[in-house]
């Protein structure tokens, strides 16, 4: 039960924020009326308050993806660079509480910054630098540095399946090779799912001589070479030699299973964490051994051993099965693409082609997966990421905002660390080649008027940090408004996302409660679930922060963890349908409770409310409601 004297201390503080959230949330006019017209408004010329923020420092976070290259350009070049994001990073999240003007994310997602022969640089040349597209090591430190300045963390992206072709490793590895014709390979008799074997250089079974060269080239353990031509495997040029190179002739894969590489790999990653790095994202973990999982994730579990600290989230782009398996190694996240894409169940919910009622259900399914396999895992929820067609192209005709707006709502809504790919919360378009996903940070379709008093600070010059985009880009009209524009526009795509990262920085439980679907009240259009801790869950959270030393008692419990965790559970009903919706909660005895209607998302003036036990539901609307009395 939570505490009464915490209750009546802040009941008249909480409806007032309520109340005022609601105008936060849809800028709409008629809730000032209501505000004013309440006898709860005592201060009727101060401001109205906001819910407070309440934000947990451990890694159940909400993380912004960023592709470094096409962000914002400080320096005049027409490509994006780490200053540039330092220079932005107001944007993201400014580090003050008290303000509304930033997406209020507390995690960025850098995609490789490594010196790279490509403009998306996933074949690097140099694990340890900064491409100097980007800028410098010192450049980079001063990014990390800001962003913990403001509660930022900052996850890197790291490449371990492969490398460039241009690495030091293999130009040494392939030069010696030239110099040393009929050198043989051992074979691993360990078959593969898509070729019969796989050559290895480290096998029990090599000769003397390629014992003798691998102790005078020790490159050439780093990579899977072989004599003879396999699927997936690329001549070395100038010799009968062969490499694996699953991706592409220029990204030769590594062999994880050198003692001497994972030594390499692992003074990386230490280099990385000894500059403040907080973790990394691990790019194609599926294919560490082609087809072969349990190798696969063995190297994630020795890899997490390793930096034990650290935070790591996956990719594994496979069926939701073999991926929630994948949390056997250890690794903290892997992203859930069963819920993302075009085709995702978000998508489909949204759409209508599935009842809305599917998604509490798979949501439900999903948690018990993963915690069933490892009881630390921390799901990894996005919509689209930089190799997916951008959700702008996803929902055509009427209706179509409203339906982007509610999608990206449902996948802030997941638990776990959450993922939002730049330029998502403007809407902006990108679909067909890759380079097109990848498209300039719309800043402005035009000068901006930096006198506008309605634009926040960091808005200034945003004209000069426009990049160019990649080369092989498309030339292509953005569907919605730049942010200058949407940034004055409270029904806007952009204020939309403001409003559902600050649902989940105000209650704690929405990225870290279990979810119940509750059957009686969903339906085709109507999606209803709860999402809940224990008391001694929200203890465990709190202790994983430092929250203890915080309290000086050295525990958490009972009516304290309430009183700093917040409410120990939410309901949440989801209206899919174009048309406003009423639900009667009387009919689950599992809402009897839920008596407050505390926070909700709108995709225009149309508001939800709440009267007795019956819930009207706004068009697209998310109504979120707590128990001002009971359990939660």
């Amino acid at each position: 039960m939570i505490n009464r004297h915490f209750l009546e201390k802040i009941v008249k503080e909480t409806c007032i924020c309520i109340l005022s959230a609601l105008i936060f949330m849809t800028g709409c006019g008629k809730n000032q009326e209501i505000l004013e017209n309440s006898e709860l408004a005592d201060d009727k010329d101060d401001e109205p308050k906001q819910l407070p923020l309440n934000i947990l420092d451990d890694k159940y976070r909400t993380t912004y993806e960023i592709f470094v290259y096409s962000f914002y350009d400080s320096d005049g070049d027409g490509i994006g660079d780490l200053n540039g994001v330092t220079k932005m990073l107001d944007y993201i999240n400014d580090g003050d509480d008290s303000t509304d003007t930033d997406l209020g994310c507390n995690e960025i997602w850098l995609m490789p910054i490594s010196p790279s022969t490509t403009y998306h640089k996933y074949d690097v040349t140099d694990y340890k630098g900064i491409d100097p597209e980007y800028g410098t090591l010192e450049d980079f430190d001063n990014l990390v540095s800001e962003c913990h300045k403001r509660g930022v963390n900052v996850i890197i992206d790291t490449v371990f399946n492969h490398s460039s072709s241009q690495h030091p490793w293999f130009l040494e590895a392939t030069e010696y090779l030239k110099e040393h014709p009929g050198l043989e390979f051992a074979t691993d008799s360990v078959s593969t799912a898509d070729s019969g074997t796989a050559a290895t250089a480290d096998s029990a079974s090599t000769s003397q001589a390629l014992t003798q060269a691998l102790s005078e080239c020790p490159p050439l353990d780093y990579y899977n070479f072989s004599n003879e031509k396999q699927q997936g495997y690329e001549p070395v040029a100038g010799t009968d030699y062969f490499y694996e190179a699953r991706f592409w002739s220029e990204m030769p894969d590594l062999n994880l299973d050198s003692d001497a590489l994972r030594k390499e790999l692992s003074d990386i990653t230490h280099f990385w964490t000894g500059r403040g790095v907080d973790g990394f994202r691990l790019d194609a973990t599926t294919y560490y051994y082609t087809g072969q999982d349990q190798k696969n994730i063995e190297f994630l579990k020795w890899l997490k051993d390793d930096n034990k600290d650290a935070y790591f989230v996956g990719e594994a782009w496979v069926n939701a099965a073999t991926y929630q398996k994948y949390y056997e190694s250890g690794i903290d996240s892997f992203f859930d693409f069963e819920f993302a894409g075009s085709e995702g169940i978000i998508a489909s919910t949204v759409r209508g082609t599935s009842p809305a009622s599917r998604f509490a259900e798979a949501l439900e399914k999903s948690e018990a997966a993963i915690s069933g396999t490892y009881d630390t895992a921390i799901d990894a929820p996005f919509y689209t990421n930089h190799d997916m067609a951008r959700s702008a192209g996803y929902y055509t005709g009427s209706g179509g905002e409203d339906k982007l707006k509610l999608a990206y709502g449902l996948s802030l809504l997941m638990g776990g660390n959450s993922f939002i790919y730049y330029g998502e919360e403007l809407g902006m378009k990108g679909s067909g080649k890759d380079e097109n996903k990848r498209a300039p940070m719309y800043w402005t379709a035009g000068e901006t008027d930096t006198s506008d008093e309605a634009l926040p600070a960091f808005m200034d010059n945003v004209s000069e940090g426009m990049c160019k985009g990649p080369k092989a880009m498309d030339y292509f009209k953005m569907k919605y408004p730049a942010l200058d524009e949407q940034t004055k526009d409270p029904y806007s795509i952009y204020n939309y996302f403001k409003a559902a990262i600050r649902l989940r920085n105000t209650y704690p439980v929405v990225a870290r409660g279990k979810t119940t679907a509750l059957q009686e009240l969903s339906g085709q259009n109507i999606c209803a679930f709860t999402r809940s801790v224990t008391q001694e869950e929200a203890g465990e959270f709190l202790k994983n922060t430092g929250a203890e030393e915080v309290l000086g008692n050295g525990s958490i419990e009972g009516s304290s963890a309430s009183a700093d965790f917040g409410p120990l559970s939410l309901l949440f009903v989801i209206n899919t349908s174009d048309e406003a919706q009423t639900v009667d909660l009387a009919a689950s005895d599992d809402c009897s409770t839920y008596n407050t209607l505390s926070y909700q998302l709108c995709t225009s003036e149309d508001l939800s409310s709440l009267s007795g036990t019956t819930l009207t539901i706004a068009p697209y609307g998310v109504a979120v409601l707590t128990s001002m009395l009971g359990d939660n």
